[in-house]
């Protein structure tokens, strides 16, 4: 199964129409019409926009298999919009110099010990 076929299933399962898919991903319903009749997949750059609104995760969109699937290893990372309060302290994080990381990491691990 493809990762079009994967989408277009779960839509169907969960009533979730098309129009509605578009709004909420930004990929104009063309797009989305065109993986079910040109048995086209979305590019790149929709992967993460798709799994957040889906609540799947990228590895089971592109290759079908669970968390706990064959492989037994779950995966390593996790998906965070930029937007949210999580996402924000990432983008800050990620722009700081190694010894601020540090001192972040120092107050986090206090904290989680009071």
């Amino acid at each position: 199964m493809t990762a079009s076929e994967r989408i277009l299933q779960i839509l169907d399962e969960r009533k979730i129409s098309q129009k509605d898919f578009s709004e909420k991903t930004g990929i104009p319903q063309s797009t989305i019409s065109d993986w079910r009749k040109k048995k086209t997949n979305p590019g790149t750059d929709k992967i993460m926009i798709i799994c957040k609104v889906l609540s799947i995760t990228p590895e089971w969109l592109l290759s079908g298999i669970e968390e706990d699937g064959n492989r037994g290893k779950k995966t390593n990372y996790y998906v965070i919009d930029k937007q949210s309060e999580l996402g924000e302290l990432m983008v800050a994080y990620n722009s700081m110099e190694p010894k601020q990381r540090e001192r972040i990491m120092g107050y986090a691990k206090a904290l989680l010990d009071l």
